[in-house]
């Protein structure tokens, strides 16, 4: 970048933090207001808030790199995600909603015991630090290291201490305000990347939509997939693979973890809260379009000759995760690469700083004031931004570990698979089973995890090395999803496989212990699995309504990129 570029993205991050600053500090703010901005915000700011805490640099870059890699097919990880965050706002936000919890272990306590809520905060202090955080900045240092030539360790240094101001200060109210900015920032970035992609293929030859599906690989423009590949094993991105995996980590995902129904806790009203949630569905269709698709027209582009890629170190394959980068060098005049730098690092700082948020949210309500209620208002808010300071230390520590995983896009699936199966057992069935008892969620929760982390650990590649020797070759994956050497089941299969178990071990330990008190579980659990669809529907903007839109335009979609 030139001396514009540097100075584009220099103020954009000092604006930004100032900003969240500005509209968040306050001197004596209270609990409600620092860790849930008052229970105040309307359907678009939590709709916004929600999407731009997912989309983090992981998106951007392997998004990007898949497309290039696999085709359309991964954009199932954005639109499946619709469906889920129809759960979120139907399903789980009443709720939510309806019993004031400040975070989802409390809600867990209500519906089981304080064990679920103390095992779920644990659960999600680990994820936000281990993948919202951790893994991202691992991402946005190795992007802008190939992008602009910034060694890691000043990214991560850089980055972390802006985005850790203005969220410690500000709390909730400071990262959502900011998060309402950076998704039109990161929209904007991403449509000019593809508007100038699409430009682009004139320059060799493609004129026509006939011209670039004759350019492309074979299948590399459908969202659907066989379930077995042309060697007769099993696809890990086929339709099947989709639609029995995607939920387990979508649930987990979007209605049970705390980075992301933080914002919906702080709705001003139910129908804020689902409608926010749904909005938030109608923002995820877009990273197919301006996420995946630059991605595949970058590979057509790179085929013709327009740019070269990197190669693997010691292979002749492409480094499809410098797509990205050489697109953007290959497309983008200078003067404007500074304002694709601040999307990249918006798109960073927005999931950061949701991530920091939750967990001081988690640390200062389900560990400080469970244990000691008495504690002041301004202590409260003191300890939850110490801990954002501690949290994001932590996590720039475990970011310098990235490399340890074969893909970002392998650590941010896998690891999470170690206990999504068993949290989302017992928050679906939770809301949806009256007959589900506390002992269940418990022996769930901590058989599942352990089934899970066993699973994590057998598959992890170098074990295989270890235990095959020789003939696990570079390529090898793991003893559980590599195709020659192992089980040959991929991870979106091996998800489901573990949910089974967890749902036997729920409904086996429901059925074989007391019922809870009736009056208790019937505040925090609908009576029948399909309530939530009862009642009037007095207007177009009823949560019902818009998610039938939402699921007609999906499904669409889907019929057209079949």
């Amino acid at each position: 970048m030139n001396w514009l570029d540097t100075t584009v993205l220099t103020v954009y991050l000092i604006g930004i933090t100032l900003f969240g600053v500005w509209v968040g500090f306050r001197r004596h703010a209270s609990p409600d207001q620092y860790f849930l901005a008052n229970r105040s915000l309307g359907w678009f700011t939590i709709g916004a808030a929600v999407f731009t805490s997912n989309i983090s640099t992981i998106h951007l870059v392997g998004l990007a790199a898949s497309g290039a890699k696999d085709g359309m097919v991964i954009g199932n990880f954005e639109w499946m995600a619709c469906f889920t965050l129809m759960l979120l706002g139907l399903v789980f936000a009443p709720f939510y909603i309806k019993s004031r919890v400040s975070t989802l272990p409390e809600f867990m306590e209500r519906r089981y015991c304080p064990e679920a809520r103390t095992f779920l905060a644990v659960i999600g202090l680990l994820g936000a630090l281990l993948i919202h955080i951790g893994i991202s900045l691992f991402a946005a240092a190795k992007l802008f290291e190939s992008f602009l030539g910034v060694p890691m360790l000043v990214t991560i240094l850089v980055l972390s201490l802006f985005t850790v101001t203005y969220t410690a200060l500000g709390g909730l109210r400071a990262v959502v305000m900011t998060e309402n900015v950076q998704v039109c920032l990161l929209l904007g970035g991403a449509l000019l990347i593809t508007v100038k992609g699409i430009q682009a293929l004139a320059g060799v030859g493609i004129h026509d939509l006939q011209a670039f599906r004759a350019a492309v690989e074979p299948g590399q423009l459908s969202m659907l997939q066989p379930v077995y590949d042309v060697a007769g094993r099993l696809n890990g991105f086929s339709w099947l693979a989709v639609l029995l995996g995607y939920p387990i980590l979508g649930i987990w995902y979007w209605c049970a973890d705390q980075t992301h129904v933080q914002r919906v806790l702080a709705a001003k009203d139910l129908r804020s809260a689902q409608n926010g949630s749904l909005f938030a569905g109608f923002l995820k269709i877009s990273p197919v379009f301006l996420m995946v698709l630059p991605g595949v027209i970058g590979h057509v582009l790179w085929k013709k000759g327009a740019f070269a890629l990197p190669m693997l170190p010691g292979t002749a394959s492409p480094d499809y995760n410098t797509m990205l980068p050489s697109l953007i060098n290959f497309l983008v005049p200078v003067g404007l690469k500074g304002l694709l730098a601040a999307c990249m690092a918006s798109a960073l700082m927005s999931c950061m700083a949701a991530a920091l948020n939750s967990c001081a949210t988690l640390i200062s309500m389900d560990i400080v004031l469970r244990h000691a209620p008495e504690t002041p208002d301004s202590r409260v808010v003191k300890i939850g931004r110490v801990t954002t300071g501690v949290i994001m230390l932590l996590a720039m520590l475990w970011s310098t570990q990235g490399d340890q995983f074969g893909t970002i896009f392998e650590a941010i699936n896998k690891i999470p698979m170690t206990f999504a199966p068993a949290v989302t057992t017992v928050f679906l069935l939770g809301v949806l089973w009256k007959r589900g008892t506390a002992r269940a969620a418990m022996a769930t929760l901590y058989a599942g995890s352990l089934f899970g982390v066993l699973y994590f650990v057998a598959d992890l590649p170098f074990l295989g090395r270890w235990v095959l020797g020789a003939a696990a070759n570079g390529n090898f994956s793991g003893l559980v999803t590599d195709p020659a050497l192992g089980l040959g089941i991929p991870f979106m299969l091996a998800g489901p496989l573990l949910c089974v178990l967890c749902v036997a071990i729920y409904a086996g330990v429901s059925l074989t212990t007391p019922p809870m008190d009736a009056r208790v579980v019937e505040a925090v659990c609908w009576d029948h699995p399909l309530a939530f669809l009862r009642g009037p529907v007095r207007d177009a903007g009823d949560p019902r309504v818009v998610a039938a839109a939402l699921c007609a335009v999906v499904g669409v979609l889907y019929w057209m990129m079949r």
